[in-house]
């Protein structure tokens, strides 16, 4: 259940992200409301993880979540370059985060 969890706290980050880009510094309503409230949605799902995840691990893969999604969704959705060294580095966190999920032994 912890896993799931910390999914959708990762989910929420990306949302919370996209958001806050489409929010203009804060300056739009909706986007803005979105944002502070996925956010919290976020943090809550979070803690709720950390209960029986170790800090590191949820942390980790958390914030790695809201990475590589925030980055897919720039590409994606906002058509921001994908250059080849940038996808490397994505890849290069999942990797971490399937590493991370794998020495865990929560």
């Amino acid at each position: 259940m912890s896993w799931l969890l910390l999914l959708a706290a990762g989910a929420l980050e990306i949302v919370w992200a996209y958001a806050l880009k489409q929010s203009a510094g804060f300056t739009r309503l909706t986007p803005s409301l979105i944002t502070l409230t996925a956010m919290i949605g976020s943090f809550g799902l979070l803690a709720l993880a950390m209960r029986t995840l170790p800090l590191g691990t949820a942390y980790t893969i958390w914030t790695g979540i809201g990475a590589v999604g925030a980055f897919v969704v720039g590409i994606v959705v906002l058509g921001e370059a994908a250059s080849p060294l940038r996808v490397v580095a994505a890849c290069l966190i999942v990797a971490g985060l399937v590493l991370m999920k794998v020495s865990s032994s929560a």
